[in-house]
Order: structure tokens, then C-alpha cells, then sequence
């Protein structure tokens, strides 16, 4: 077992505090990560809280990690000491059901096994990326091309992958006509990976304040979602919604904007119930659809994507001391547009 430092939440109310922890002895198949940057997600806040249900504590979040492999284990192939690499938002899966053997992972039947709050393989809690190390089973590493900066690929790892997954699950490319809701984290992201598909990308926010950083990402067009001519000038206008905001929004007025056989899928997480009226998917036979971030595959494929179109997450990198001022400022949306943490500085 080895000791490492780490950044800990000890209960719901408390604010996170240094610690230790210890990583379990590298396995024939697994990978030492001595990570560099960690990036601060919304999930890790809704977690550490309790607001997705009960945790174990203490409890280091974090799954959006990116590091330089220091050991493998014997019959290790896929990674060698020295290779930049990422670490998202799981670390294992059963590897035997139907969704994991058709290579997704994300949806294992059994569950798939989270980079923190799960109970993995060998019964021990898992623990994140809030820390200097992480031992994680080779397949679920993924390559960090040089091309992206090392500090900004992190956030790829869980917001990239999140929004480029239900892109290409729903066929975005030159004509489609995509909308996002929410310029945050996920919302910059899907914005930038839309528009290098070649998607007519509308941003849809609650105020105009980000209107010109949406459009340097790459939207064509911004609307305030708190005047309500925008609801009745878009109507039937968007091909895919994706809805990145993490609180209660009004569906039907939102599944009112697709266009014929449209969809709107959800990959922000409330943790409220979100009411929806069958009449508004029977116009235009819209459908309303959540996807759950990426499979390994994805997770890959949405790194080298973005080294090829030049993408990469807008970040602001902390200290580890910083990071319980970060959190209030993530639920401030004080944040353009994701937090990323300097490993270093919690040795």
C-alpha cells in the first residue's frame, strides 16, 4: 500500500480538509498515475454533499485526472512508464455483461465501478483524483495526446467526453441544428465539439452575459432564456437539445423548441425530479432522452478529436487550498469555465 496526499471532504457540512490515503500495491494489470492536474466537476460538489444520496466518509472526489504513468504492473501492454494519461469517471465494470461487452461500459449492468464514492473489485471504497496518486487497471486509462494542454485536457476526461458522446450517438455533423442549454463547464465544451462537427450551434442561456464567449466557441446565435419571446421565436427549430444544467428547468417549453423527430437529452444531473407532460413529446414526435458520460472508447476518441480540431477546455488552474472557495464559486457560476487543480500543490 502506498500513502499519498490528498484533499478530503469528512462529512456533508465540512468543508474539504488535507489528508492521506493509501492506493493499493500496483496489480499485474494496473498502472501507477502520478497525476498532475485534477479538474473540478459539479458531480464532485452534488457528491460530496450528499445530494445523490448517501457517501462513506471521508471522501476524495475528483474524475477528471490527468497524470504520467510512473509503474506497471507485469503483464501491463496498453501503457509504459512515462506515457501522459488520463483517468475519467470510472475505473472498472464487470466486463461481462451485454453493455460492457458491447463496449459501454458507463451503462454496466452491474454498474460500473465510479473513480470515486464505488465500491470496487477488492471491497475498498474508491477514492479520486484530489490526490498525488491513483493506481488504476490499465484499460480504464486513456492516452493524453501532446497536442492538448496538460493542464486543459483534464476536464475532457468528464465534461469533453460527457457532451461528445450523445453528439455522436445522435448523429451530429454538417447541417444538424444543435442547441445548448448552459454555458458552464459541460455547456463551453458541447458548444466547441458541435461546432467542429460541423453543427449550427445556438446557445441558450439564462442572461446574455456569456453571449460573446459563446460565439468565441463557436455558436452561430445566443438566446436569454429568461425573456420569453425566445421560447416562441425558436419553437420547432432545433434537431438536438443538450441540456447541461445541474437544477430544475421548465421541459415542456424547452422540448417545444424541437423540430420534427427532434430530441432533447439531459447530461446535467439535478437531484430533483424534473415533471414532464406526454402531450409535448406527441408534437412533432419529440423524444426526451438522458445519456451518462462515456465509455472508455468515447473517452479516447473525444481526446484525439479534440487534438485534431485544436479544442480545449477554458480553465482556471488553483491551489489545493483554493478549493473549497472553487466550490462556492462553481455553485456561484463564478467559474469561466472549469476549475483545475495543481497536484503539486498538495504535496
Amino acid at each position: 500500500m502506498k500513502t499519498v496526499n490528498a484533499y478530503a471532504a469528512p462529512s456533508a457540512t465540512e468543508p474539504l480538509i488535507p489528508t492521506t490515503i493509501e492506493r493499493r500495491d500496483v496489480g499485474p494489470r494496473d498502472v501507477l498515475i502520478e497525476i498532475a492536474y485534477a479538474g473540478i466537476c459539479h458531480s464532485d460538489i452534488h457528491t460530496v454533499r450528499g445530494e445523490w444520496g448517501p457517501v462513506a466518509y471521508p471522501l476524495v472526489v475528483g474524475h477528471e485526472i490527468v497524470g504520467v504513468v510512473t509503474d506497471v504492473g507485469s503483464e501491463v501492454t496498453l501503457h509504459a512508464v512515462g506515457d501522459r494519461v488520463g483517468v475519467g469517471c470510472m475505473v472498472n465494470s464487470c466486463r461481462e455483461c451485454a453493455n460492457c461487452l458491447a463496449g459501454a461500459e458507463q451503462y454496466c449492468l452491474k454498474g460500473n465501478i465510479g473513480t470515486y464514492a464505488a465500491t470496487d473489485l477488492d471491497g475498498i471504497i474508491t477514492q479520486g483524483g484530489y490526490s498525488t496518486h491513483v493506481v488504476v487497471v490499465e484499460d480504464f486509462v486513456v492516452k493524453v495526446p501532446e497536442a492538448i494542454p496538460y493542464e486543459a485536457a483534464a476536464p475532457i476526461l468528464c465534461a469533453g467526453v460527457t457532451t461528445y458522446s450523445p453528439l455522436v450517438h445522435w448523429k451530429v455533423g454538417p447541417g444538424s441544428r444543435v442547441a445548448v442549454v448552459g454555458l458552464g463547464g459541460l455547456g463551453h465544451m458541447a458548444v466547441k465539439i458541435a461546432h467542429a462537427m460541423g453543427a449550427h450551434v445556438t446557445v441558450l442561456s439564462q442572461t446574455l452575459s456569456k453571449a460573446d464567449d459563446g460565439r468565441r466557441f463557436g455558436a452561430e446565435a445566443y438566446f436569454a432564456t429568461s425573456d420569453p419571446e425566445t421560447f416562441s421565436t425558436l419553437a420547432s427549430s432545433f434537431d438536438l437539445i443538450v441540456n447541461t444544467v445541474s437544477a430544475p428547468i421548465d421541459l415542456d417549453a424547452y422540448l417545444s423548441l424541437l423540430a420534427l423527430d427532434g430530441t432533447m437529452v439531459n447530461v446535467g444531473a439535478p437531484p430533483e425530479a424534473l415533471p414532464v407532460h406526454i402531450f409535448t413529446l406527441f408534437g412533432n414526435r419529440r423524444s426526451f432522452a438522458g445519456s451518462g458520460i462515456g465509455s472508455i472508447a468515447e473517452t479516447q476518441a473525444v481526446l484525439d478529436f479534440c487534438a485534431e480540431h485544436g479544442i480545449a477546455p477554458e480553465v482556471e488552474v488553483i491551489d489545493a487550498s483554493q478549493i473549497n472557495e472553487a466550490y462556492e464559486r462553481v455553485l456561484a457560476s463564478d467559474v469561466r469555465y472549469r476549475f483545475v487543480i495543481d497536484s503539486s500543490t498538495l504535496s
